[in-house]
């Protein structure tokens, strides 16, 4: 067991949830509600790595109800926020200088639908949850998997607080905590790193695809009123990308004057010269888009990894002692650029079978009812449907739209063939030789801004004396390979400055890592192409410190 060279405290559960997201709060609130309608005890434990709740939630986001309407139907009495309603979709095809309006597809119409911020949506998740008794610990980072002795998953340990960069202990230093369950859910949304741990250990992805990533680069906006809309939804394609690029960009109007503005880029991206940070500020530079950042203010923030590789890629769901739930497993709808009800969903279908099974007084059970009921639920149906359409996307834009027309309005998401993703994606970079650099503008501090002072808004902070907790497995490669073959594609893919390549004193270079910046957002944990940087959870409360995103 990691961490056995310290004494740790112990406690005990009947169920651990890693991540106060919409999954593990969902699956908390269902497992106590189930357990309050019995009349039974039982025990939950939530633990979030953020300062608090939804500290380190980044999403749109346009929400779906329904998951949420069948957790409380009575949200709205409740005080749930959602207080944006939409009114009004346009998808748009950009050149570098016109918007042409397309018809929305029918994926991406949002009559009954909320604008909202997704963390407000947790913090108010949390307050339902700590009403019914569940035990939720902000500032507790899962850093290791527990197991038994028949190997089962057996809970969680936090992570330990006070070590030097080093890793021996400090004069502040506090070992962390065992929490010992009956069963763990993992919750840890998008590139999960114990997710990762337990996929590789149980093998949970052997027979799937291989999962594909996006990276969401999101911007709030105060803008001047006469420019607010409030329930509009926009989203668009096509420029500044080229073709054979996936993404495109969100903007969406809502509250009292603000304005959630965000970047989408596929990480099977293949230019090394691409950044998905310059390419959501030149974004703004669009003679149709401009004029609304004009006069406003950017108040927030913040990047995250998104997972897109849909049904094909669902990991094994289940193994000995736990489940995964929400985007750790990867439950997103792409073409319904959505993933908050289906995360949800997923969480409730585990909670439900989780109960029966700890009812008839199983320990560490094999969950085998939780990915059958998925498979009647309308979730699965929901998935099915949307399973084609982001891996049409590699035959480029154009081919794609086509094939999702044809999927969408014939097909009906009923097609009789399932399409085959392109592949890791880490290993979709050129060489830097048969790539051509891309010339960025300069940013102007007033439409478009540079990274340093983009993560000065996301509140990121992390303890300067703790271990990195962005480690190399060879600290050489990336100077050997990655500066050498790609040009360091990790100074332009990471969205917040942390990596950079230094003078070495000695005529060469170095990568520099400048771990305080990290927002979270995994990116280099999915792209380097050699998988040679590993993300694990930094000391407790560190990272981005949301507000309203």
């Amino acid at each position: 067991m990691a961490g056995a060279e310290v004494e740790r405290e112990s406690m005990a559960f009947d169920v651990v949830v890693v991540g106060a997201g919409p999954a593990g709060l969902t699956a908390a609130i269902r497992l106590k509600q189930l357990a309050q309608a019995a009349g039974r005890d039982l025990s939950v434990c939530v633990l979030e790595k953020g300062a608090e709740v939804g500290a380190h939630i980044l999403s749109g986001a346009v929400l779906e109800p329904r998951s949420l309407a069948e957790l409380f139907p009575d949200w709205r009495e409740r005080g749930a926020p959602l207080s944006t309603p939409v009114e009004e979709d346009r998808f748009l095809y950009l050149t570098a200088k016109r918007a042409l309006r397309l018809p929305t597809p029918p994926q991406m119409r949002n009559h009954g639908n909320y604008i909202i911020s997704l963390g407000r949506l947790c913090r108010w998740l949390a307050e339902q949850a700590e009403a019914l008794g569940v035990e939720i610990f902000p500032g507790f980072p899962a850093a290791e998997v527990l197991f038994d002795e028949e190997g089962r998953v057996a809970g969680v340990v936090t992570g330990d607080f006070g070590r030097r960069k080093d890793g021996t202990p400090g004069p502040q230093f506090q070992p962390g905590m065992a929490l010992q369950a009956r069963f763990t859910l993992f919750a840890e949304g998008c590139r999960g790193h114990l997710t990762k741990r337990l996929i590789r250990r149980f093998g949970l992805d052997r027979g799937r695809q291989p999962q594909t990533y996006g990276l969401g680069i999101k911007e709030l906006w105060r803008v001047a009123p006469e420019r607010h809309r409030p329930g509009l939804v926009v989203h668009t394609i096509g420029w500044p990308l080229d073709h054979r690029t996936y993404g495109g960009s969100f903007i969406y109007h809502w509250g009292d004057g603000l304005v959630a503005y965000g970047f989408v880029v596929g990480l099977d991206y293949r230019n090394p010269y691409l950044s998905p940070f310059e390419e959501a500020q030149r974004f703004k530079l669009h003679p149709a888009i401009r004029p609304l950042f004009e006069g406003g203010k950017r108040i927030g923030y913040g990047a995250r990894a998104l997972v897109e590789g849909g049904l094909q890629s669902l990991p094994e769901l289940i193994f000995p002692g736990g489940a995964l739930i929400g985007d750790c497993a990867g439950f997103l709808n792409v073409p319904k650029i959505k993933g908050t009800h289906t995360a949800m969903k997923s969480a409730m279908v585990a909670a439900e079978a989780l109960f029966e099974a700890l009812g008839r007084g199983e320990e560490r059970p094999l969950l085998s009812a939780y990915p059958e009921r998925l498979r009647q639920s309308w979730l699965w149906e929901e998935l099915h449907r949307a399973r084609n359409i982001r891996p049409a996307f590699r035959f480029g834009l154009w081919p794609a739209l086509a094939y999702a027309a044809f999927d969408t309005y014939v097909l009906r998401g009923r097609a009789p063939w399932t399409l085959r993703h392109h592949g890791p994606d880490h290993a979709t970079l050129e060489p830097s030789s048969r790539a051509r650099p891309i010339p960025y503008p300069k940013p102007d501090g007033v439409i478009t801004f540079d990274r340093l002072s983009s993560v000065y808004l996301s509140n990121t902070a992390h303890e300067e004396n703790q271990p990195c907790h962005l480690r190399l497995r060879d600290a050489e490669l990336p100077v050997r390979v990655n500066l050498a073959r790609y040009d360091g594609p990790e100074q332009r893919y990471c969205p917040a400055q942390v990596y950079e390549f230094v003078d070495d004193g000695q005529g060469g270079k170095r990568l520099q890592i400048n771990f305080a910046n990290c927002v979270h957002c995994k990116t280099c944990d999915i792209k380097d192409p050699e998988q040679n940087i590993e993300w694990v959870a930094p000391e407790g409360g560190g990272g981005p410190n949301y507000a309203d995103m």
